[in-house]
């Protein structure tokens, strides 16, 4: 199983490499017209340091209404979270999976775009600032 999950992380990395400039995001979705945001992402990222870094992020619909899980497939490890989707804010809870990284956790919020981007800040816990992270849809 960690070898499927290794192949996997190195897979996403090659296949989403960091954009470089970020593209131009779309509007805000309004609360009441938000698009599905179920699916691939690729991810541009600034960690609170302001180093970027790149991957992929994956959303399914979790177990209730407006609830997801999410997995981000990032250099340096592979983290799993939770969400919850009020109207146009996602926000969420997460962990590193602890034979991917060492053992971080933090939370964060995502605004959805009209075009089905998400944008917004991530939390590591016990650091002061958050990162800042773009995802673009994979068609």
């Amino acid at each position: 199983m960690k070898r499927f999950t290794f192949v996997l992380f190195l897979l996403a990395l090659s296949l989403t490499a960091c954009r470089g400039d970020p593209a131009q995001l779309g509007m805000d979705a309004p609360a009441d017209n938000v698009p599905d945001i179920v699916g691939e992402y690729a991810l541009n990222a600034f960690d609170p340091t302001g180093e970027e870094y790149g991957g992929s992020l994956f959303i399914t619909a979790g177990e209730a209404p407006n609830e997801y899980e999410l997995q981000w497939l990032v250099s340096g490890g592979i983290h799993q979270g939770t969400g919850t989707l009020e109207g146009n804010q996602l926000t969420f809870t997460w962990k590193s999976l602890a034979e991917t990284d060492q053992d971080v956790s933090g939370s964060g919020a995502y605004t959805v775009t009209v075009n089905g981007e998400l944008y917004g800040t991530r939390y590591i816990d016990g650091v002061e600032n958050p990162g800042v992270e773009s995802a673009y849809p994979n068609q």
